[in-house]
C-alpha cells in the first residue's frame, strides 16, 4: 500500500482549506498514493467558538465533506479526513470532531467521533478546554478495507493505549492518528507515544498532522507542532515530515504487520487481574 500524509497549516476558512486540499490530493494521486489522509480539523482550525458557529455545518450540509468524497471519487483513491469541525444533531449543542474514511467510489466506508477531549493546562499560556466546545463519542471504529483493516483515532486519544489495543486485537493493521498537536508537549510526546502505539500492537500507524501559525481572529491564534509520521510496526519512524506543509507519500508493506506479532505475540499474552488494593 502506498500512503499519502497530507501536512496542512489550515486556515478558519473551509472553502480555502477545501480548495488546498483538493490540490494536495491530486499531487497524492499523481505519486501513486491508494489512500490519502489529511489531518485532525483540515476543515477549520479556530479558537473562537462563535467563528466556528458561523461557518461550521452539520454533516449533511457540510460543503468540504462533499467536496472529500467528490474528489476521492474524481481521483479514484482512498481519503481519510483526519477529522472535520462539525455542528453535532441536536439537541447537543456542542460540535463534534469526526473521522471519515472515504471510499475511491466517494462513499462514507466509516466515521468515527474523537472519544478523548483534551482539556489541559500546557503551561502558563497555553490552555485547552476541547470538552467545552466539542461532546465526545463513545465507540470504537474499525474499517476493513481492500488495502487493510483501519483503527480510527484522533490526536489526544494517542494517550490511552487500551482504546489502540483493543481496535488491533479486533483486527486492526493500520491505526490513524490525524492530529493538530501543541508544540508544548509534541517535542517530548508525539514520537514516543506513536511508536508506543505502533509497537503494543504491532500495527502501522498514520499520523498526519497540522503545522507551523494558524490564523488569528478575535485575539486569539493556534499554532501546530507538526512532524507528520508513519510507524512501521517494530516501531521504526519510516516518515517524519518536519514542519513544512506538503504531500509525503510512504510505501507500506502490510506482511510486516503480521511479521512483528509473530515475533511478539503480545495481543494474545493478556492476563486478567486483581486492581490495587
Amino acid at each position: 500500500m502506498r500512503a499519502a500524509l497530507l501536512q496542512m497549516t489550515s486556515s478558519d476558512d473551509p472553502a480555502q482549506n477545501l480548495a488546498t486540499m483538493r490540490g494536495m490530493l491530486g499531487r497524492a494521486r499523481d505519486e501513486g498514493a491508494q489512500i490519502a489522509l489529511t489531518p485532525e480539523v483540515c476543515n477549520c482550525v479556530s479558537m473562537d467558538r462563535g467563528h466556528q458557529a458561523e461557518v461550521l455545518r452539520p454533516e449533511d450540509a457540510d460543503e468540504v465533506l462533499a467536496g472529500l468524497r467528490a474528489a476521492a471519487a474524481e481521483l479514484g483513491i482512498w481519503v481519510l479526513a483526519g477529522s472535520l469541525a462539525l455542528k453535532a444533531e441536536p439537541p447537543e449543542t456542542r460540535f463534534v470532531n469526526r473521522s471519515f474514511l472515504i471510499s475511491p467510489e466517494g462513499e462514507i466506508a466509516a466515521r468515527y467521533d474523537k472519544m478523548h477531549m483534551f482539556d489541559v493546562q500546557v503551561s502558563e499560556t497555553e490552555t485547552y478546554r476541547e470538552s467545552s466546545g466539542y461532546a465526545p463519542g463513545g465507540r470504537a471504529v474499525l474499517a476493513d478495507t481492500p488495502l487493510g483493516t483501519f483503527g480510527l483515532s484522533i490526536c489526544y486519544d494517542v494517550r490511552f493505549a487500551y482504546l489502540y489495543r483493543a481496535l488491533a486485537q479486533a483486527g486492526a493493521q493500520v491505526l490513524t492518528v490525524p492530529a493538530a498537536f501543541s508544540p508544548g508537549t509534541g517535542p517530548m510526546h508525539w514520537q514516543p507515544l506513536l511508536q508506543a502505539r505502533a509497537i503494543e500492537t504491532g500495527c502501522y500507524v498514520l499520523a498526519p498532522a497540522q503545522t507551523g501559525q494558524h490564523a488569528a481572529r478575535a485575539g486569539r491564534s493556534r499554532k501546530t507542532y507538526g512532524h507528520s509520521m508513519v510507524i512501521s510496526p517494530w516501531g521504526e519512524v519510516l516518515l517524519d515530515a518536519g514542519t513544512d506543509p506538503g504531500v509525503f507519500c510512504v510505501d507500506l508493506d502490510m506482511g510486516a504487520v503480521d511479521e512483528a506479532r509473530r515475533k511478539v505475540p503480545a495481543l494474545s499474552h493478556d492476563r486478567q487481574f486483581e486492581g490495587p488494593a
